[in-house]
């Protein structure tokens, strides 16, 4: 193997792949990225045996075709601390990396790329094309509700739904539901698949120019996505999702209109004063006016007061303010509308006007 490449263009790809490498591993190639050089690409793949990523890269100069593996944070490391604009040079000698650049010279170990792990065959259910910004945005509306190391491991993980022209993106982690929906220029199956937290977040890295197409086809037991650069391959949670469906409020009778940025801001304010295990804060609501209450062990308290559209009865409700802060974050209207129905049932919180995302949160007992 030999060639010769510009630092800044394999930077990127090196990048994106080492993302899918497990940094906690039992395997020691799993460690390492697969390297396959044909006559003017090189090819990089990492994978951790659930995600698997390959980028590529033109490369110039006197080109010997080959396959190897090779430390991929090494790399990455070497690779980054050179200067921009650099020209890398390197060859494989028996079992030895040899890359130069300048006055620059590293030797890396090399495992034979015939041990390296293959992702299990793809057949592809459904397949469409998408815009990378649309996709970027129905993951970014929904993410952050995803479980964390759940014992129920179908929530560590964000559900796609299909129906139609619809895309769906669902998650939850018990307290709260996060579903974004976008339209597709395709018809397409009713089918469901769970992506796990790991897939979401390289998939997501993936999407870097909202107007370039992404392709995604999803299996059985796999999704994989695929742009000009790069492949990405996921397996899938097997497990149940539960019915959202069940989860949206119904029948909410009193709706509050409110400054996103206003309620964002006061809501910031309070939970400086509220318990720091807990998170709580109380709101109370009267027509045209919204307060919100914190304290905490020490006694200390915080009020903030604000002007909303509401003219119903008197309410009063508590809910943890991270919950609240993160759907006012991901919310992109100037106005909010909360939908209640009683103090002991949860909240639907939408824009104002726009209805491609819903947001549900459960009350808190204070």
């Amino acid at each position: 193997m030999k060639f010769s490449i510009d630092r800044d263009a394999l930077l990127k790809p090196l990048q994106l792949v080492t993302g899918a490498v497990e940094r906690r591993h039992n395997l020691p190639i799993l460690a390492n990225l697969l390297v396959k050089v044909s006559q003017d690409v090189i090819s990089l793949t990492g994978t951790d045996l659930e995600v698997e990523l390959v980028g590529q890269a033109a490369i110039h100069g006197d080109i010997v075709p080959g396959n190897t593996t090779v430390p991929a944070k090494k790399l990455l490391d070497i690779v980054k601390s050179l200067p921009e604009q650099s020209e890398l040079h390197v060859e494989q000698q028996d079992n030895r990396w040899l890359l130069r650049s300048g006055r620059s010279r590293f030797t890396l170990a090399t495992l034979p790329a015939s041990d390296y792990p293959n992702v299990e065959a793809f057949q592809a259910e459904i397949e469409f094309t998408i815009k990378q910004g649309v996709l970027k945005s129905i993951i970014d509306s929904t993410q952050f509700s995803m479980a964390n190391q759940d014992v129920r491991y179908y929530l560590n993980g964000l559900l796609f739904e299909t129906e139609g022209n619809t895309l769906k993106a669902i998650a939850t982690d018990g307290h709260r539901l996060a579903l974004s929906h976008r339209q597709i220029d395709v018809s397409l199956p009713e089918k469901q698949v769970i992506v796990p937290r790991k897939g979401v977040v390289e998939m997501s890295r993936l999407l870097d120019s909202d107007d370039k197409d992404i392709s995604i086809a999803i299996g059985e037991s796999a999704i994989r996505a695929v742009t000009d650069t790069a492949v990405f391959t996921s397996k899938l949670v097997d497990g149940r999702f539960p019915d959202y469906r069940r989860v949206l409020p119904k029948g909410g009778d009193k709706v509050v209109v409110a400054s996103r940025q206003q309620l964002k801001q006061a809501l910031t304010r309070a939970s400086i004063l509220s318990n720091e295990k807990f998170r709580g804060v109380r709101i109370q609501l009267e027509p045209g006016l919204l307060r919100i209450t914190a304290n905490n062990p020490e006694q200390e308290e915080a009020e903030e007061i604000i002007d909303v559209d509401y003219d119903s009865a008197n309410l009063e409700i508590g809910f943890n303010v991270s919950y609240l802060l993160d759907v006012l974050n991901n919310l992109a209207s100037e106005d909010v509308r909360i939908t209640l129905i009683d103090g002991n049932s949860s909240a639907l919180i939408e824009n104002h006007k726009e209805e491609d995302s819903m947001y549900v949160v459960m009350p808190m007992r204070l």
